[in-house]
């Protein structure tokens, strides 16, 4: 199988051109392919296919096989595959996901696709939508118990769903320990993203991602906006300004547009390495 791994602010996914590639079992060959042991090493699969409603489709699988409906930073990886490889001469695409259509919009420099700006729409902050077993129209600042602690989480779905927590310390948390702990909490039916986040100075957060069923990544997109939103509804930034996240792979700008009540989030896209893999069965 040809492969492209690539990756946005250290979120790094293996990608496969379906319109000459033949992905027959994808679930086991994201398990495979994302080993960093015996495989190429990547928080994922991303199918990248034709599309009958958009410029193309993405299809996206995590680390543990599971499939992902939505992943931002994959997005970006993806519109500059397609615009790298010849795909499309356009600088501006749509791409169907399973959390519906994003447009993006890339950054061209000498030829290559540097950047993007994806149009991540609207944030879902109804519990029972996102979802999660608390009521009311929104999960904001909410106290609930998990592991034998008390936390006060913000709920927040991007395309999938997501529970931040603010915290101070960050760096300090351990992540491994705590990440499991609400990726599989009972409050939350379909597992959870799980975003600590630090305020910094102005309008700059610091974010540790626990990714369900992958695990702690370097960067997560939907958590990057989720989290920005997150501090909208808490007071602490605003909206129609640019919010700088600050993930351990890497930055990105965040805007949540009130005209629209789309979220916006402008980012890197980065090549790796291309080749083949044999796959085991």
């Amino acid at each position: 199988m040809k492969f492209t791994k690539m990756h946005g602010a250290g979120n790094d996914y293996i990608y496969v051109n379906c319109f000459d590639e033949i992905v027959k079992d994808p679930k086991r060959v994201s398990i495979q392919v994302s080993d960093r042991h015996f495989g190429i090493g990547s928080d994922g699969l991303v199918l990248i296919e034709p599309s009958e409603i958009a410029d193309f489709k993405m299809d996206i699988y995590n680390a543990d096989g599971s499939q992902a409906k939505m992943c931002g930073n994959a997005t970006r990886c993806v519109a500059k595959y397609v615009y790298d490889n010849k795909l499309t001469d356009k600088n501006e695409i749509s791409l169907e996901t399973l959390s519906g259509i994003k447009h993006i919009k890339m950054k061209v420099e000498n030829g290559r696709v540097t950047a993007a700006t994806v149009n991540m729409g609207a944030p879902v902050l109804r519990g029972e939508k996102i979802p999660v077993r608390l009521t009311g129209e929104t999960v904001v600042n909410r106290s609930i118990t998990a592991g034998g602690e008390d936390y006060n989480v913000t709920c927040v779905s991007m395309g999938n769903p997501h529970c931040i927590i603010f915290i101070d310390g960050v760096n300090e948390l351990p992540l491994e320990k705590i990440g499991p702990i609400f990726e599989n909490h009972e409050l939350f039916p379909d597992r959870i993203n799980t975003e600590f986040v630090e305020r910094a100075d102005g309008n700059s957060i610091k974010i540790r991602v626990w990714e369900r069923g992958s695990g702690e990544t370097l960067a997560c997109g939907t958590g990057a906006c989720a989290s920005a939103v997150a501090c909208v509804l808490n007071g602490y930034c605003k909206k129609d300004e640019d919010i700088r996240t600050i993930l351990r792979g890497g930055e990105l700008i965040i805007r949540w547009d009130s005209a629209s009540n789309n979220v916006f989030m402008t980012g890197p896209a980065a090549t790796v390495c291309t080749g083949e893999i044999e796959i085991e069965f």
